[in-house]
C-alpha cells in the first residue's frame, strides 16, 4: 500500500475528519486529500512526522509506506545498507 491510502486508513480508524486532521498539521485539506487519494507523492518528512504524531503512529512504518528512509537514517545510508546486508547474510546460513 502506498503512503496516501495507508495514512487515510489510519486517520479514519482514529475517527478524525480530513478537515480536522489537515488543519491540525497545518496543511490545506485539499492538498492532504490529494495525498490520501494517491494523486500526490508522500509529503515532505516534517509532514509525515506531524501526521504520525497527530495519529500516535510510529514514524518508521510511515516512512516505509512512503518508500523512503526515516530522516535520522538518511545521513547514514551506507551504514544502514551494510548492516542490512550483514543481517541478511547471517539469516541465510
Amino acid at each position: 500500500m502506498a503512503f496516501g491510502p495507508w495514512i487515510r486508513s489510519r486517520r479514519e480508524e482514529a475517527g478524525i475528519s480530513l478537515k480536522e486532521f489537515s488543519r491540525s498539521i497545518d496543511i490545506s485539506p485539499a492538498y492532504w486529500s490529494r495525498i490520501e487519494r494517491g494523486l500526490e507523492l508522500a509529503p515532505k518528512n516534517s509532514l509525515i512526522i506531524a501526521a504520525c504524531e497527530r495519529l500516535g503512529l510510529a514514524t518508521d512504518r510511515a516512512f516505509i509506506e512512503a518508500a523512503r528512509l526515516p530522516p535520522d537514517m538518511q545521513g547514514d545510508l551506507e551504514l544502514a545498507i551494510s548492516v542490512y546486508r550483514e543481517f541478511k547474510s547471517r539469516r541465510r546460513t
